[in-house]
């Protein structure tokens, strides 16, 4: 199982705006620049951030994004669907199979039962569980750039 790399900007991208100061806005050059992506794709990442209602979009010279939203009412789920949807990870594909009964597929319940177990676990975690854990010194570079 694989998350898109989508997931991983706008995960790593909304760690990194927790924790510039709430009235600090960071372009989305600076951003880009610390994961090694393209501008142009990780404004598409953080487009679905702001339709998500998890962060805001200022333009002009002194513009860029921050956050809105309070950190402990942040899932990492919540950013995940933000950015994969909320589709099940697996759809079973096969009919009149012995591996079904009459009304369902054996190997989706378990994937379904899976799934949930790991869906659990990432609602209990919040943006601000991880910005705890960061060491806000290696973060010098990008809180430099916030503006």
């Amino acid at each position: 199982m694989q998350y898109s790399k989508a997931t991983n900007y706008a995960l790593h991208s909304m760690v990194f705006l927790a924790l510039i100061p709430k009235e600090k806005t960071i372009g989305v050059r600076p951003l880009a620049e610390f994961q090694n992506v393209s501008p142009t794709y990780l404004s598409k990442v953080l487009t679905n951030l702001v339709k998500a209602g998890f962060i805001q979009s200022t333009p002009g010279v002194k513009g860029g994004y921050q956050l809105i939203k309070d950190t402990t009412d942040i899932t990492l789920l919540e950013i995940i669907h933000a950015i994969e949807g909320s589709a099940t990870l697996f759809n079973c594909r096969l009919n009149n199979n012995d591996l079904h009964d009459h009304h369902h597929c054996l190997i989706q319940e378990v994937m379904e039962e899976a799934e949930k177990k790991m869906e659990n676990h990432l609602k209990k975690q919040t943006l601000q569980g991880i910005v705890k854990q960061v060491d806000k010194n290696k973060m010098s570079y990008l809180l430099s750039k916030s503006v």
